[in-house]
């Protein structure tokens, strides 16, 4: 009880601390191959020398070749770090920064999924300041002051968003997960290159998008202000989702869709800057740790019953979002069109293929899941405070299904 009152008391403290953060504003750049475009874009900015971070895979498949033969092209000199992996260390990302002060980088070009992008900003932000600490860039608020080296984000995943995000994900020493926020981030320009997502294994692409889509619907229904563009972008992730991952679904070539779901990632990414995210994370993230379950997936399971809870009081908006998506008409009764809305969710999550509940949990770990999402929640400015008991009742009906 005394954690629920502390916790509902400060519920709307996140929503005003992101307020307060300084966000990238980057130029976005469109199109299949359009990662061919990065020499010119450096040019214009007047960068002379380019470190380019990617994963194994990604360098192992030759993908990063159009970029660097881009800058070739355009005279800049780079070097490539490819040393990430899914899991990515202060070690791994302290030799990345070792590598941008080696080649004299003035710009990093990171090319990959959220570890990749994640890490490419604590090198930024290591590179810019050599002689601090890398540890200093692990702490819950890093602030990199004079800001980081200017960074080019190249998503080759369609969900995360980690592109604009402030936020960065990495194993410090100990081996545990740390999560920071990188104040003073700097981002000029974000590639969103459908090539990079043909050819993606349906399961990436399906858990991916689902994520997206989740980040844009918590932000609707997060205890924040609000400005219209940000709650435009965060309508528009849900209904690019709605209306392409069934296209990839029987089309997975569809250019035009995948580069549909790269740009709902995309504004996902900015709600979770400006509006956070919520309970469906805070469940996601507990279930997916204690169970191994990958994230977009456990997003999926906990997607429809957190949402549920919540139409009580988020009517309204999950009727506008109804409307906005052509679900609903104007006129409609705010709590019908809401309905409607979840009718949705759970239509697409049955074309995904989602096995109707989510059998890993077990009764026994609710008290441990529990302590999890009540910690976890302490991040976010969801649009109320469960208590105790309602998160068990809540991972019951994860775990039975609808």
């Amino acid at each position: 009880m005394a954690f629920y009152l502390g916790r509902k008391a400060i519920r709307k403290v996140p929503g005003a601390v992101i307020k307060a953060a300084p966000l990238p504003e980057p130029e976005l750049i469109e199109g299949f191959g359009a990662r061919g475009t990065v020499g010119e874009l450096c040019e214009k900015a007047g960068f002379r020398s380019v470190l380019v971070v990617t994963d194994q895979t990604l360098y192992g498949l030759g993908l990063h070749e159009k970029v660097t033969a881009s800058l070739e092209a355009h005279g800049i000199p780079c070097a490539l770090f490819h040393e990430i992996d899914s899991e990515p260390t202060v070690r791994i990302v302290d030799a990345g920064r070792r590598a941008a002060t080696a080649c004299g980088a003035d710009c990093i070009v990171a090319l990959g999924g959220g570890s990749v992008l994640d890490s490419g900003k604590i090198i930024a932000a290591g590179a810019k300041h050599p002689n601090a600490p890398i540890k200093h860039y692990l702490h819950k608020f890093a602030f990199a002051n004079h800001g980081t080296l200017p960074m080019i984000n190249i998503p080759s995943t369609a969900g995360t968003g980690a592109e604009c995000t402030v936020g960065a994900v990495v194993k410090n020493k100990h081996g545990a997960k740390s999560s920071t926020v990188i104040i003073g981030m700097e981002v000029p320009y974000v590639i969103l290159d459908s090539e990079l997502l043909i050819g993606a294994p349906q399961s990436v692409t399906t858990w991916c998008a689902i994520d997206a889509l989740s980040h844009g619907l918590e932000g609707l229904l997060a205890d924040v202000d609000s400005s219209e563009e940000d709650i435009e972008k965060s309508r528009a992730c849900v209904k690019l989702v709605l209306e392409n991952l069934p296209v990839l679904l029987q089309d997975p070539k569809n250019v035009e869709a995948r580069q549909a779901t790269l740009l709902a990632a995309h504004y996902g990414g900015n709600a979770i800057n400006t509006q956070l995210a919520g309970y469906v994370h805070a469940f996601a993230h507990s279930i997916g740790a204690l169970y191994h379950i990958p994230h977009g997936k456990a997003i999926a399971w906990c997607l429809v019953p957190i949402v549920e809870a919540q139409e009580n009081i988020r009517y309204e908006q999950l009727r506008d979002l109804a409307v906005y998506c052509g679900l609903a008409h104007e006129t409609e009764p705010a709590d019908s069109a809401a309905d409607k809305m979840i009718v949705a969710l759970r239509r697409l999550l049955v074309q995904c293929g989602l096995e109707n509940g989510c059998r890993h949990l077990l009764p026994e770990d609710f008290d441990k899941l529990t302590g999890m999402i009540d910690a976890d929640s302490i991040n976010y400015s969801p649009s109320r405070t469960f208590t105790d008991a309602e998160i068990r009742m809540l991972l019951d009906q994860i775990r039975r299904g609808y």
